[in-house]
């Protein structure tokens, strides 16, 4: 059983749903459903993943150390993800976040 296939059996489905929907919207990314994670990205390389938790759902930023964060919402202490966790879907706030991811991956590494 893939990941996806247990977001989609989750309590969580419904956000998870959500979000996924909300990313896929946004011109130029696509989704790959891997067996451990579902990833996004775009012609530029991957931007994030999504996965269910047992409080709701996880976005991943795969370039997140290098994101403004002025919510104060991304977790994680290692070279280059942060994780944006919720029980709720925020548009504006999830927005916030890949509007930056999508920046980032369309610059060179520094």
């Amino acid at each position: 059983m893939t990941q996806f296939n247990k977001d989609m059996a989750s309590p969580y489905r419904s956000l998870f749903q959500e979000v996924r929907t909300f990313l896929l919207a946004t011109k130029g990314i696509v989704e790959n459903q891997k067996p451990r994670i579902t990833t996004f990205s775009d012609p530029n390389g991957g931007i994030c993943h999504l996965r269910t938790m047992p409080h709701g759902i996880d976005i991943g930023f795969l370039k997140g150390s290098r994101m403004e964060d002025t919510f104060e919402r991304l977790t994680g202490k290692g070279k280059a993800i942060r994780v944006l966790s919720l029980s709720d879907f925020d548009p504006n706030l999830v927005g916030y976040y890949l509007d930056q991811a999508i920046r980032l991956n369309h610059q060179p590494e520094t």
